[in-house]
């Protein structure tokens, strides 16, 4: 290499890896047309963050500043050395995790996001940009003072927020989860046209766990993720029943680490790109898009999980993101501090995220339909629940009204024990209650239950095999759908246990079933 010569650009589609045998290599950050220096790579020293496991566009540029050596890989090279060394796989892998948090915890990335705390797609927005693992710059406009400039730079008001800024020119007026995908080439990598040993529709913990254990043993597995990867369990603030786990860990931080886990052994997972039909009537089976586009699979698992109900209150769509939230993470406890939080429901995430938003919230207040928690919530967050004096338990409670103009402003309750409703200055509630499966696009192609979630193995009746005219001697196995090589798992399923753990072994489980049935 030559003294000034630029190794990779910021934007680049393929980032190559490299090692420093001599001479120096910069890093730089750039902002604005601007570059600031991030890091110094010498002799024995190493490039590459989160890019090399995702295959994104680069986030970072790098420059020589002395004449030396270097050893290039390709990406592909890098990952079979991941794949097949362990001692180096530990060093990469910790350095890539480490540098893209570092990237995300200072806001170093190629976006700079303007939105409001009274927008509702601005929550949105972050929400998808954090789930995926994306560093930006975000500006509130309620308080800083460089916002108004950015507006009349770029030519954008105030109705068009939230607007994102990509890769410093790109302008998105309160853009759809796919316009970010694509500005920011989510899925430039991904070859669609080739026939999948597996796809796996859905980016749950039994959707991840499936592409860990089907792409380290060799299958070819796609991944495809309509909105946030991680699933319910990627809201859960705190998790603290799931093994291995003593002190507990976030929805966010687990799911991560399966999301990396998964790409190191080679998986790709497609983003805001959702399933939108299943084409069942031969094998290998085609999942349509719902850009217009068609993946093709030899084997497919189907893991699109379940959304939590929403209220039969007219307005509720009016304040989702500006007062109503489906999930409690950081980005919603901090929205919230200070102030009294409503949260609904009686189940597990419902507990935890009482707890959780109690440590900011001025006062939580938990509504749950029936007599209590015992039948509902598991001992250990019941009891902690009963005992926080920020947290009122409200049994025999249920959520009937909402008011507010921009963002929600006040809620009314109904106290069944009494007939009361109740007016409260509660302008943030948490709804948290039933489970509707995401089955919709299935369009009739596998048997669901009277609920609508999908009947497997032993579950199917014979009129179910007939109907979908069965053609094997065999029977469905454990997980297997009336279809051939088309499994189901985690909360989308028929008799699932409502469990993280249950859906991650459910999602190896699946694969097992998968090599029998490609070798059939």
């Amino acid at each position: 290499m030559t003294s000034g010569e630029v190794l990779v650009e910021v934007g680049q589609r393929h980032v190559p890896f490299f090692v420093v045998l001599t001479g120096d290599v910069q890093v730089f950050r750039t902002s604005g047309g601007a570059e600031a220096l991030f890091i110094t790579l010498g002799a024995g020293q190493f490039s590459g963050e989160g890019t090399m496991l995702t295959g994104r566009r680069g986030l970072t540029r790098l420059r020589t500043i002395t004449a030396g050596e270097v050893i290039e890989l390709t990406r592909e090279q890098l990952l079979g050395l991941i794949q097949t060394d362990a001692e180096l796989s530990e060093i990469f892998m910790r350095a890539f995790i480490l540098r893209r948090i570092e990237l995300i915890a200072g806001g170093y990335g190629d976006v700079v996001l303007i939105g409001s705390t009274h927008c509702a797609g601005t929550l949105g927005v972050k929400e998808f940009l954090t789930r995926n693992g994306h560093p930006f710059h975000y500006i509130d406009l309620d308080r800083d003072a460089d916002a108004q400039d950015l507006l009349d730079r770029f030519h954008v008001t105030a109705a068009d927020v939230p607007v994102l800024i990509g890769r410093g020119d790109v302008v998105l007026r309160n853009p759809s989860i796919q316009q970010i995908a694509d500005c920011l080439g989510f899925n430039d990598a991904i070859d669609r046209t080739s026939v999948r040993d597996l796809v796996i529709v859905g980016a749950g913990p039994a959707g991840l766990a499936a592409a860990v254990y089907g792409a380290s043993e060799g299958l070819d597995v796609l991944v495809l993720e309509s909105n946030l990867p991680g699933g319910q369990a990627g809201s859960s603030s705190r998790i603290e029943n799931y093994l291995g786990f003593p002190t507990g860990i976030s929805g966010v931080d687990l799911t991560a680490r399966a999301y990396a886990q998964a790409q190191k052994f080679g998986a790709q997972v497609m983003v805001a790109k959702g399933a939108a039909k299943l084409a069942c009537a031969r094998s290998p089976y085609a999942v349509h898009l719902e850009d217009g586009g068609r993946i093709n699979a030899r084997a497919m698992i189907i893991a699109s999980g379940a959304r939590y109900r929403k209220p039969a209150i007219a307005n509720v769509s009016q304040f989702e993101g500006a007062g109503v939230y489906y999930s409690a993470s950081r980005m919603e406890s901090q929205l919230c501090a200070g102030d009294e939080v409503a949260v609904v429901g009686g189940g597990n995430s419902a507990g935890q995220a009482a707890v959780f938003l109690a440590e900011t919230a001025k006062h939580v207040h938990l509504l749950v339909r029936g007599d209590g928690l015992a039948d509902t919530m598991s001992r250990y967050l019941a009891r902690r629940i009963e005992e926080h004096p920020a947290i009122t338990l409200r049994t025999r409670t249920e959520l009937v009204a909402l008011d507010g103009d921009r963002h929600l402003d006040r809620i009314r309750w109904l106290d069944s024990k009494t007939g009361v409703v109740e007016t409260h200055d509660i302008g943030h509630v948490f709804i948290m209650t039933g489970a509707v499966p995401n089955t919709g696009w299935l369009d009739g192609c596998v048997a669901l239950d009277g609920r609508g979630f999908i009947k497997t193995g032993p579950d199917l009746s014979p009129e179910d095999l007939v109907t979908s005219g069965w053609p094997l001697a065999r029977s469905p196995y454990l997980l297997e759908t009336n279809r051939p090589g088309v499994f189901a798992v985690g909360d989308v399923r028929g008799a699932n246990i409502k469990r993280v753990a249950s859906a991650v072994g459910e999602g190896s489980i699946a694969v097992a079933f998968v090599h029998q049935v490609l070798h059939q």
